[in-house]
């Protein structure tokens, strides 16, 4: 299915286009998909970094009570921690505290794919082409283009991820599990 979704991604002739498309079909299925470790292997193992992204990004603006029309950049991503709540409905007795210790996994996984897609190695970072002008774009040594929303700095990631650990000790009332602190160093 991977493999399949992948390819899916990549024949068209806007990989982003397509993308979009796919990821509007997959979602309500993601939404109803009972367990978190099943929704993890599925995300963890798509192929389509594009993919995810989109995946992802719905996924995040579902969970926001206003949703943003920022396109995907770091500035959205830093959006959704500030403006994300848990993500999904449970039907058994998770913790809270393991609702946004997911949410924050995912926030992760996000920013780890945006960053595969825009800015990591030479034959990923222009993923939002077709493969014909992809292979152009590589052999001009084009850099890809960043969002607007890619320039952010330090005092902005740090205003954020106090506002959500403000969010975060309104709702549990309690110390956060190291889980949750390690989570959010790593997204730092």
């Amino acid at each position: 299915l991977q493999r399949m979704l992948s390819i899916a991604v990549e024949v068209d002739k806007s990989p982003n286009c397509s993308s979009c498309k796919i990821a509007d079909v997959i979602f309500p299925f993601i939404l109803n998909i009972p367990l978190r470790s099943q929704r993890e292997a599925f995300l963890n193992t798509m192929e389509s970094q594009l993919l995810r992204c989109k995946l992802l990004e719905l996924l995040f603006q579902h969970s926001c009570d206003v949703p943003t029309t920022l396109p995907l950049s770091l500035a959205k991503i830093l959006y959704f921690l500030s403006h994300s709540s848990v993500l999904l409905q449970y039907q058994d007795e998770t913790a809270t505290w393991q609702r946004w210790d997911e949410m924050l996994q995912y926030l992760s996984l996000l920013l780890m794919s945006y960053q595969n897609v825009i800015l990591a190695f030479p034959l990923a970072e222009h993923l939002r082409s077709s493969l014909n002008d992809r292979m152009d774009l590589i052999i001009q040594k084009a850099k890809p283009k960043l969002q607007d929303g890619d320039d952010i700095s330090h005092l902005d990631i740090e205003l954020k991820v106090e506002d959500f650990i403000s969010r975060m000790q309104q709702v549990l009332g309690q110390p956060f599990p190291l889980q949750i602190m390690e989570k959010l160093c790593m997204l730092r």
